[in-house]
């Protein structure tokens, strides 16, 4: 059936409670022959079998599909993507009017480690982190077409910078399902937008603030509003449609400040509350001091990896200590973390601090994360990468 790996004794302990991942030092023995992305039958040191997974040159060698010793075809691929489907349908994410924007797979989250789908209307982008994950593409999409029917069109694969460097497979993005179209509009919570899947950050879109931005409208109403790293510019349109004073929107990609520019257009035509500049976050922020109510901070990732954490709490904390101190008295500030290895005390911390050196009363409002079509799996906490507070300053 498929190859075999051996672990080394005591090293299924974590398998036994589930954890999706086998790291490399638990690994005692690999059948010779054993190719990078190939499904391997997992075995204890006593040999008895305990999971099938695929294998993968580097720190994580297994990434679990079944604690079961099941064939991983396309009926597995099928029960799979059903599940995760039926969950967003359950969530109520589907057949919703005003909303056709959702992630339909969350790696890990949905049992499925290394993939990441998202749905914008009747084109679904997927992205592979793993090499297993890339070499059952096809298969993959084959069977989501059969999940979801004619609410699918396009598949459009965009793995080129997801897939693991040393690799070298040589990827390029490409449909593997329809073709180019030039609807590039997608619907969220009665909120349209441009989605560049071709050319865009991650899969084109951050699903991951979907709730998060709807937070933020309830509090925009009469308020002036800085979007700090605004991408484009989901919070600056739900904050429009909150009946804010003023918008602006901050980033230093002109490409993004032309995105944004476009999504509130979209919404808002002719509508002179809104304005964006293409300048440096923190140059930005010296430059106007206590001239807005509602701050946002999301900017990327700080840290991709455990040996840039130091640092990245150090950025996380100079960051909020600029938009602490420039916060109108009575202000509101949405700061976010979405690097996976901060952890929800480490960014607490970090906020924690700037508001020592800020020197501002600070009360919590709210302590938030992903949303529930990212979901985690319980067995695997490092699946919550998404963490937020909404901060009253006076």
């Amino acid at each position: 059936m498929y190859k075999t790996l051996y672990l080394k004794k005591g090293k299924e302990e974590s398998l036994k409670r589930f954890h999706p991942w086998i790291f490399s030092g638990a690994v005692a023995e690999i059948e010779e022959g054993v190719e990078e992305g190939e499904i391997v039958r997992v075995f204890t040191s006593q040999g008895d079998f305990i999971a099938v997974g695929m294998y993968q040159i580097g720190s994580i060698a297994v990434r679990v599909l079944s604690f079961r010793d099941v064939e991983i075809d396309g009926e597995f691929w099928f029960s799979r993507l059903q599940s995760a489907w039926q969950m967003r349908q359950a969530i109520g994410l589907i057949g919703r009017e005003n909303n056709n924007t959702f992630r339909l797979v969350h790696g890990e989250g949905d049992n499925l480690p290394g993939l990441v789908i998202d749905c914008y209307g009747k084109t679904a982008v997927m992205q592979a982190h793993s090499v297993g994950m890339h070499v059952s593409r096809m298969a993959i999409a084959k069977a989501l077409k059969e999940v979801m029917g004619d609410r699918l069109e396009h598949v459009y694969y965009k793995s080129e910078t997801t897939l693991p460097f040393k690799a070298n497979l040589g990827q390029e993005n490409e449909f593997i399902l329809g073709g180019p179209t030039d609807e590039d509009l997608t619907t969220e919570n009665g909120l349209r937008f441009h989605v560049d899947c071709l050319r865009g950050q991650k899969t084109g879109f951050f699903v991951d603030q979907r709730e998060n931005r709807h937070l933020l409208e309830t509090y925009s109403k009469g308020r002036s509003v800085l979007n700090m790293f605004c991408y484009t510019g989901g919070f600056s349109v739900y904050a429009m449609r909150g009946g804010a004073k003023l918008v602006h929107s901050v980033d230093s990609s002109a490409k993004a400040i032309e995105l944004t520019n476009r999504n509130i257009a979209l919404n808002f035509p002719g509508d002179e509350r809104h304005a964006a500049f293409c300048e440096d976050a923190f140059k930005f922020l010296d430059a106007n001091d206590k001239t807005y109510d509602l701050i946002v901070l999301d900017p990327p990732a700080f840290a991709k990896h455990r040996a840039a954490l130091r640092n990245a709490l150090k950025g996380y904390t100079r960051l909020n200590v600029k938009g602490l101190q420039r916060i109108k008295p009575g202000g509101i500030l949405f700061t976010f973390s979405c690097s996976q290895i901060v952890t929800k005390e480490n960014f607490r911390n970090a906020v924690f601090t700037a508001a020592v050196q800020a020197n501002r009363k600070v009360r919590i409002l709210h302590q938030i994360h992903q949303p529930a079509d990212h979901p985690i799996n319980i067995y695997h906490p490092e699946g919550e990468y998404l963490k937020g507070l909404v901060l009253y300053v006076e």
